[in-house]
């Protein structure tokens, strides 16, 4: 079993809210996290560019000197249902790709977001982006960060602004 992260949350808002803030005003609730973070000279500015006819969706942070790096390419862009996108720092090598799989489940009026964040298991132990921590602690700090993250889409997601 890969090692991952799994974080839910209640939202005060449709699916089709909750994708559109999660996805489209990410970075509005974005919080940078300086443990995990994806390249030396991040925050950035994260955006999801959304598959088209002409070209594949990614997730990208552009640097403030115009740089951008590309996070992960978007396998899955269901709106208001699913969001599957690949996660890599720039310190990764190759085949040390994690994905995050964000799930868009209506529950009454509210919307429950769950975020799963797999493929750990392909970063070894001792890589910066670990910092030397045991990997139950790893993952429980990442979890905590998801965790914040959620939150803050949540109260963007219920202002209605947008």
């Amino acid at each position: 079993m890969t090692s991952r992260v799994l974080v839910a949350l209640r939202v005060k808002a449709s699916p089709e809210r909750a994708f559109e803030v999660f996805t489209r005003e990410v970075a509005s609730w974005w919080s940078p996290n300086t443990l995990f973070q994806f390249t030396p000279r991040s925050p950035g500015t994260l955006a999801f560019e959304p598959p088209s006819d002409r070209r594949e969706g990614r997730f990208t942070e552009t640097l403030a000197n115009g740089k951008v790096f590309e996070i992960g390419k978007i396998s899955v862009w269901a709106p208001g249902e699913r969001l599957v996108f690949g996660w890599r720092q720039a310190t990764f090598a190759s085949g040390q790709d994690t994905e995050v799989e964000v799930r868009f489940e209506a529950v009454g009026t509210e919307t429950r977001v769950t975020v799963e964040h797999r493929g750990w298991d392909s970063v070894p132990a001792d890589h910066v982006a670990k910092h030397g921590f045991p990997e139950t602690l790893f993952l429980r700090r990442h979890g905590e960060w998801w965790r914040d993250l959620l939150d803050a889409m949540a109260a963007r997601a219920q202002t209605g602004s947008g």
